[in-house]
């Protein structure tokens, strides 16, 4: 143990430290540090949860990479078929990172009852389709039938089945658009046997989803004719990079989109949360080394007479800088423990219970998402510790101005 350190633990072991005039303010800094972190951890927390949520609930609806035809492409309706004789359909296999592929069609169309209507897109799906976000969105009812013979079983959300006062076991009749305007719409009747919620009104609103052999059939579609083809991909962070490569793999007749290009505007607002919690990171750290400063100087201030005694032992300024170095970074480790446990603990009760609740018109989710990862929170523990030690490297230079003599005399 070399001696530097020895001498910061006798005075953080002392019980005169503990009840010195620098305690109230030593207390302040290690509250600080502890405040700061909880911050810094709820803001990447719930920023990053709230960007992975939102991301999920968008692909959920329409996979990272839409496939189809150049005419299908901006439209949320089906207007001419692909092939599913396709050599990436139904495995990806010329790009790496591509975790599933499955085809859909929608088609516009309108629900009427006796007392209201409701425009719809229906979105066909056939045995591919995967059901997993949906199990989770599920609130009442079951996920319909697409794998068996054709039926009438769908799924709509929970705001649309209000609206139309639906309830789980109701059949009900829709009416879908011809090319011709001139012709009677297609009339179908559905049996409502699931409501969902996944609390992103703007799809909500919109989609029923159903048998995709529906739509090929009021569409004159051979069974082996589709939509599009929505692609899933591992890595959301490289979306961008995988619709190029996913684009420049498939027949030139067909076009691709991300999500990242179909619904900029969202992404765009959720890139802002970068930014935010940047700003947040960097408050919190200046806030807290600026108290651990305030609390050094105290300390300084109040063992000059040590400071003395240490120089005229032979001890020189970079020996008791390390000793009040030591001594602070204990305290910043102090605040970074409470820090934790209060930070954490709060997280795990919003990912429990959710009781903080947003607007889901305005963020897209009904609760606060909270995205725990152990490698933010030790960089963010680490990041702290240095750079508040760094903070305190210069205010540490004031003991080089202090005299031996004028030191030991002080009172």
């Amino acid at each position: 143990m070399n001696y530097e350190f020895f001498i910061a633990k006798r005075i953080i072991g002392a019980k005169e430290y503990k009840s010195s005039i620098s305690a109230p303010i030593i207390k302040i800094a290690i509250a600080a540090i502890a405040l700061g972190l909880i911050m810094m951890m709820v803001a990447i927390a719930t920023g990053v949860g709230l960007q992975k949520k939102i991301q999920e609930k968008v692909s959920a609806f329409n996979g990272h990479i839409l496939v189809s035809t150049f005419d299908n492409n901006n439209s949320n309706v089906s207007l001419n078929p692909v092939s599913t004789q396709q050599s990436f359909y139904p495995e990806f296999t010329d790009v790496e990172g591509i975790s599933h592929v499955q085809a859909i069609a929608n088609k516009g169309g309108i629900i009427r009852t006796e007392t209201t209507f409701e425009g719809i897109i229906l979105k066909g799906v056939g045995p591919d389709f995967d059901w997993h976000f949906f199990k989770e969105y599920l609130i009442e009812g079951e996920l319909p039938k697409v794998s068996d013979k054709l039926n009438r079983e769908v799924i709509m959300s929970q705001y649309m089945a209000n609206r139309l006062q639906f309830s789980v076991g109701d059949t009900f009749r829709a009416f879908f658009f011809k090319d011709d305007p001139e012709k009677l719409p297609n009339e179908r009747t559905f049996e409502l046997v699931g409501i969902y919620n996944s609390g992103f009104q703007e799809f909500d609103e919109t989609y029923v989803i159903g048998d995709i052999r529906h739509v090929q059939r009021m569409n004159k579609w051979k069974d082996n004719e589709v939509g599009s083809f929505e692609v899933f991909i591992d890595d959301f962070s490289a979306l961008k990079e995988k619709g190029v490569e996913v684009y420049e793999s498939i027949p030139s007749t067909l076009d691709t989109q991300t999500i990242g290009d179909k619904y900029y505007y969202i992404f765009e607002w959720l890139s802002l949360f970068d930014f935010n919690i940047a700003v947040i990171i960097a408050v919190m750290i200046i806030v807290g080394g600026i108290n651990m400063i305030t609390a050094l100087l105290v300390l300084i201030l109040e063992r000059t007479q040590m400071i003395g005694i240490l120089k005229s032992m032979g001890s020189n300024n970079r020996s008791i800088r390390k000793v009040f170095l030591y001594n602070a970074g204990y305290l910043i480790v102090i605040g970074l423990f409470w820090g934790n446990l209060i930070g954490i603990g709060l997280l795990l009760l919003q990912k429990k219970f959710g009781f903080i609740t947003l607007d889901p018109a305005t963020y897209y989710v009904t609760q606060a998402p909270v995205y725990i990862n152990v490698g933010h929170i030790i960089l963010l523990n680490i990041g702290t510790l240095l750079l508040c030690l760094l903070m305190l490297i210069v205010p540490s230079y004031i003991i080089s101005r202090i005299s031996p003599v004028k030191a030991i005399k002080f009172d």
